[in-house]
């Protein structure tokens, strides 16, 4: 079927290396640290040791010998872009409820609604037609971020129907590609995991999206049509990857709309886990008619239905993801 050849294998984000710098401060001013017990020094003669300019302001002192603490970038956001070329794969459903289900577990969450649709920003319950600020304004007029952020179950990043012009906006400025990358500066300190929703293209808000990502979740629905979605995305994510964010791949695939029932859905979770082995997410969204209640009320499932089975299935799926981030860092 062609499929063989469509994703490379899971394999380590690179990540920064700043252990051995930080141990290698603390091995040079151990022996300041032994001397001081010494003979009563003249006074004035033995200076007291300089502290590190702004060390308070984000390490604890450690005790001498122990651990250095933890780099600075362990706190920044983890930017998960959800996407795929075709439409109707549940990107959004995926993109609110996983959200939702990792705020429960204890998270600081951002979910971006870059879709001109506003299904993201619909399903919190706000109309995008009466939206005065958006992600059209962050990307193509350079507005904070944080002006158009909105807390409901979590914090949301609104979209209006103005995004639809902002390839159009977009193409004439210089740096287009990284408009989103730039305006996350400001939040990326703030939240835990930033999830972004993008639209069923792969045009510029996506490239956006991928540019400004640490890992790209695939929903894919359990039919054919859907699996053929994924050679375009790759091969956009290769000339990404070649270009413009070396570091962004594909970290895993959600099987969506799934019905046990059916042969063919079976037959589609066979292809996706025989060319793309643990890239697939054990969870299974299975098909039901909470996933189209929940946004009438302006809702996640979890919310809406939240000892049902469908809110289950996006908790084990955050327990997923987590897990996998995990595994990552002591790759």
């Amino acid at each position: 079927m062609g499929l063989s050849r469509i994703l490379p294998r899971s394999h380590p984000r690179p990540e920064a290396v700043t252990d051995e710098h930080g141990s290698g401060a603390d091995n040079e001013r151990q022996p300041d640290l032994e001397a001081a017990p010494g003979p009563p020094p003249d006074p004035g003669s033995t200076p007291e040791p300089e502290r590190e300019p702004g060390a308070h302001l984000h390490a604890v002192p450690s005790a001498e010998g122990e651990t250095p603490p933890e780099p600075r970038e362990k706190v920044m956001a983890n930017v998960i872009v959800f996407a795929n070329q075709k439409g109707g794969v549940a990107k959004t459903t995926t993109t609110l409820n996983l959200g939702v289900a990792l705020r429960e577990l204890g998270h600081n969450v951002l979910i971006i609604d870059l879709d001109p649709q506003g299904n993201l920003t619909m399903s919190q319950g706000m109309n995008p037609d009466s939206i005065e600020r958006s992600m059209f304004d962050v990307l193509v007029h350079r507005v904070p971020i944080s002006d158009v952020i909105h807390t409901v179950e979590v914090d949301i990043a609104v979209a209006s129907i103005d995004l639809a012009g902002a390839e159009l906006a977009l193409s004439s400025l210089i740096g287009r590609e990284r408009a989103l990358d730039k305006a996350l500066v400001e939040v990326r300190g703030k939240y835990d995991y930033i999830l972004v929703d993008t639209p069923p293209s792969l045009g510029l808000l996506t490239i956006n999206a991928f540019v400004a990502a640490d890992g790209v979740i695939v929903p894919v629905q359990c039919e054919y049509l859907s699996l053929r979605g994924l050679v375009q995305l790759e091969n956009t994510l290769a000339m990404v990857r070649e270009n413009l964010n070396p570091g962004v791949r594909v970290q895993g695939i959600v099987p969506t709309m799934y019905d046990g029932r059916t042969l063919h859905a079976r037959e589609a979770i066979e292809i996706l886990e025989e060319h793309f082995g643990d890239l697939v997410y054990d969870t299974r969204i299975r098909k039901t008619i909470r996933y189209a209640e929940a946004p009438v009320k302006g809702s996640s499932v979890l919310r809406y239905d939240p000892t049902g089975p469908a809110a289950q299935a996006y908790r084990d799926l955050a327990k997923e993801v987590l897990d996998g981030a995990k595994a990552r860092e002591h790759a």
